[in-house]
């Protein structure tokens, strides 16, 4: 009989105390990994939403608000600005690219954005069926979008006030001509249509708005790109010095939002490790009070031609075969959760998470509480190695 096999005869032999170790252990190491694939594809999907995007231009309000509503359209906007404002700021030599957005509807839970092909160009969103809007009241569905709702080209929906799903309808519906191919984008999640649509939605009810001139008009935010990188120490400081206008740079609000949130997650984190810890020290009081239990037994051992050496690999054994279980019961769990965790978030149209990623640092986890289990076994085991057999046996 080899050290794995006795190993696990031992452990099946003290069910509650393996049960409890490997409860603890699976615990810890399932609440970190679900830490690291939930802040891990959430920082990684919010990088891909924001990349090329310098600046987010729009009304006088939170920074942050502004940020989530143009870019990830995760919160309400902070108003309007002039179009002619918007125009303007266009124009500016420090600026490589604007593309204005109009927000304020949405459809079935899904934001409504009013935009040039621009802004599809941008996240390199293609078609997969149809064509792209060429004039007010057609739309193109992000991927995401179409699967959900189950509408393909040549459908019509209405828009609904607000950006939740239970505002009032609008009378004029729009007529969807193209659907996008998925991108992996916040494009994804979007219906697209012209802004001329957004201004004539809003239109329908005051008649002396018809049609209305520029200077009238208004759009919701600007996504500006830099011409050069110099254009950060300026353009931001110029554009907030206007009465009308605010500027977000999305990398520092990003980091900020983190920042916040990291707070709960830091603290989830020490839970964590507060977990595999007690696993560690139940490891460690198992086999301690197990050798009491056994002294007997390893001193027959002894007599019968074991080594020391095999005694202290004995315990060791038990604490690398309980570890391992629960290291892998915890990797399962953890990606269990995540699989659950991203349903629920799909299902409320939030960034979505999926367990069938494996992330690097998941090794890093799996091996710390490995030598968490193996460190709590090294006293018991060393214990075991220093057996005086012919005292045991005279006190057996």
């Amino acid at each position: 009989m080899n050290l794995a096999t006795l190993s696990a005869s031992y452990l099946r032999a003290r069910p509650l105390n393996t049960a409890l170790s490997l409860i603890l252990l699976a615990l810890g190491v399932a609440t970190i990994v679900l830490l690291l694939l939930v802040v891990g594809q959430a920082e990684e999907r919010m990088q891909r939403d924001a990349r090329g995007i310098d600046l987010v231009v729009g009304a006088k309000g939170s920074p942050m608000q502004l940020m989530l509503a143009g870019i990830y359209h995760l919160d309400a906007p902070t108003g309007n600005i002039p179009l002619v404002a918007a125009q303007a700021l266009a124009k500016n030599r420090s600026i490589k690219k604007a593309i204005p957005l109009a927000l304020g509807d949405s459809w079935k839970g899904h934001r409504i954005v009013g935009a040039d092909k621009t802004y599809a160009d941008h996240y390199g969103a293609e078609l997969r069926a149809g064509r792209f809007y060429q004039k007010p009241m057609e739309a193109v569905l992000g991927a995401e979008v179409a699967v959900r709702t189950g509408v393909g080209v040549g459908g019509t929906f209405k828009g609904a006030h607000g950006l939740g799903s239970e505002g009032d309808e609008h009378e004029d519906a729009y007529t969807v001509v193209g659907v996008l191919a998925k991108s992996n984008s916040v494009i994804d999640r979007l219906v697209l249509t012209s802004i001329e649509s957004v201004w004539q939605i809003h239109g329908e009810h005051n008649p002396e708005h018809n049609p209305p001139k520029d200077e009238t008009r208004e759009v919701t935010v600007v996504l500006v790109q830099y011409a050069s990188p110099l254009a950060a120490a300026t353009l931001p400081r110029q554009i907030n010095s206007q009465s009308e206008l605010q500027a977000a740079s999305p990398a520092y609000e990003t980091a900020r939002l983190f920042s916040i949130v990291g707070v709960g997650i830091d603290a989830l984190r020490g839970f964590a490790a507060v977990l595999i810890l007690a696993a560690g020290l139940s490891v460690f009081i198992a086999l301690y009070s197990a050798l009491e239990e056994r002294r007997y037994e390893l001193a027959v051992m002894r007599t019968l031609g074991a080594s020391p050496g095999k005694l202290f690999g004995l315990l060791i054994g038990e604490a690398i075969v309980l570890s391992l279980l629960g290291v892998a019961l915890g990797l399962l769990l953890g990606h269990a959760l995540a699989s659950i965790l991203g349903a629920w978030l799909e299902r409320q149209q939030h960034y979505p998470v999926t367990g069938l990623e494996w992330r690097p640092e998941e090794l890093w986890v799996a091996g710390i509480a490995l030598g968490v289990g193996v460190v709590a076994a090294v006293v018991p085991a060393w214990r075991a190695y220093r057996t005086n057999v012919s005292r045991t046996l005279a006190q057996g």
